[in-house]
């Protein structure tokens, strides 16, 4: 099954609502799915997701919220996304900034995993005003903490330079196993690619055991893989967390991978208003993983507010 799946049909075998489409101020059309009522609560998924990856949070959660996932442009369902616009940080930071304004949803409690939470933090820096409360589940991208060397978070005409400071951040062995895992899927070679990807960012065996929908959406989703590498995540920064000004709560898992505990952990410090919830044994995906422990968290923090 790939991109050009009737995702109608695979959302109505999960249970889920059938998708809408809304259109942004810059003309993109961004799928989503929607339930409930009450106060916005907006979704971001992350790498080789789409707003399948939050099925088991939109259906419980709307009891008390407005639940909304949407599909960042270059996922599925967006075929044509493939081939025309631009991949980046920077350009889903701006895209879910209009996608919020487009549907009135202002101020929303944002919720972003992995890529998705770089790009949700950098959404509640840039656009404050778009946003009530902030939750970061296992935030990803590299954690810059040596300040003699500082720089911008991204943006602007020097972005190139910070992209490359930032990819000198990672580990080489990330790097290279990054490159390879690009090889293969560019090769077609989609499941050896991505088994190595996701066990290196979850646990040893992880593609192997993990559910048939789980891998239905990332084979749906490889090709942002290579188109996501040359985008490297922009690093946290103490002066970049010092612009969130929202309260925030990180969720992190208790066997993540240590890099992502780094971030919640350093993230939990330069934030001025977070608080931190660990799930016990579950690991990077914990909110497909440990459902009812990640939902109460959220509802309990977003509830409060």
């Amino acid at each position: 099954m790939n991109a050009r799946t009737d995702f109608s049909v695979l959302t109505a075998v999960q249970g889920l609502p059938e998708p809408s489409f809304a259109t942004t101020a810059s003309g993109i059309s961004v799928p989503y799915i929607e339930c409930g009522e009450g106060e916005p609560l907006v979704f971001v998924h992350g790498s080789l997701c789409d707003y399948r990856y939050w099925s088991a949070q939109v259906l419980p959660l709307a009891k008390q919220f407005r639940c909304i996932a949407p599909s960042l442009s270059h996922y599925w369902p967006a075929v044509d996304a493939f081939v025309r616009g631009e991949f980046s940080v920077e350009a889903h930071v701006a895209e879910m900034a209009e996608f919020i304004e487009s549907l009135d949803l202002a101020p929303v409690h944002l919720v972003g995993h992995s890529r998705g939470g770089c790009v949700a933090f950098h959404l509640a820096r840039e656009y404050p005003r778009l946003v009530k409360t902030l939750t970061l589940a296992d935030p990803g991208g590299p954690l810059h903490v040596d300040q003699s060397q500082r720089f911008s978070a991204y943006s602007g005409p020097a972005q190139s330079d910070v992209q490359q400071a930032v990819a000198a951040t990672l580990p080489p062995a990330t790097n290279a196993l990054r490159a390879r895992v690009a090889e293969l899927i560019e090769q077609g070679e989609f499941n050896r690619g991505l088994e190595m990807f996701v066990d290196s960012v979850s646990m040893p065996g992880f593609w192997n055991k993990s559910t048939e929908s789980f891998r239905r959406m990332a084979l749906d989703n490889a090709l942002t893989l290579p188109k996501q590498f040359r985008d490297p995540l922009p690093a946290y920064t103490r002066e970049a967390a010092r612009d969130i000004k929202c309260r925030t709560l990180l969720i992190d898992g208790q066997k993540s991978p240590r890099m992502f505990r780094n971030n919640v952990e350093k993230l939990e410090e330069w934030i001025e208003f977070a608080e931190r919830v660990t799930i016990a044994g579950a690991s990077h995906g914990m909110n497909a993983a440990s459902p009812g422990a990640f939902n109460r968290a959220v509802q309990a923090f977003a509830g409060a507010w």
